[in-house]
Order: structure tokens, then sequence, then C-alpha cells
């Protein structure tokens, strides 16, 4: 069995690892839960809503999520087939 310190070290290295790659612009596809990707904006201008006023929008990365089938399944009470693994057949 692990200890909760362990398990706590682990979790906590997978999540920096996770980080790192966002970091680096990787997708991270993690099975039965979602995609996480580093989309970059370009600049543009945007509107205060409240006065009107236009503003520029510097560029930026964002972090984007897409949930898979499983996890939006789960999340409806509903049992979905695993996603299939990525295979390659060369």
């Amino acid at each position: 069995m692990l200890s909760r310190a362990k398990a706590k070290e682990i979790f906590e290295m997978a999540l920096e690892e996770i980080s790192n790659s966002l970091v680096r612009g990787e997708p991270v596809k993690l099975r039965s839960f979602g995609l996480f990707l580093v989309r970059t904006k370009r600049e543009r201008i945007g509107r205060n809503p409240r006065t009107g006023v236009e503003v520029p929008i510097k560029p930026r990365r964002v972090l984007t999520f897409k949930p898979s089938p499983v996890l939006c399944a789960s999340i409806n009470g509903m049992v979905a087939e695993e996603e299939p693994e990525d295979s390659d057949l060369s």
C-alpha cells in the first residue's frame, strides 16, 4: 500500500510533468479524461462592454480542455466505451 505522503509526491510529479509539457506547447491527452491544448491567440481589438471603449488585447497563449466522450458520458450518468488506444499500423 502507498503512504499518503508518497501518493502526494507521485501526484505532484505527474502534475509538474503535465505542466512542463503544456509550457512547451505540447498537447496532453489523459485517456478517458480529456485533452489539454495550448492555443495561440493573435492580437485583436476588444471593447469594454460597460463603456464601449475599444481596447487592444495583446497576443497570448490560452489553455483549452476538451473532455473525452467517456468523461462526458460519466457526468451524464451513462456508460461509454473506452476510447481506442492510438496505434501505429506501420
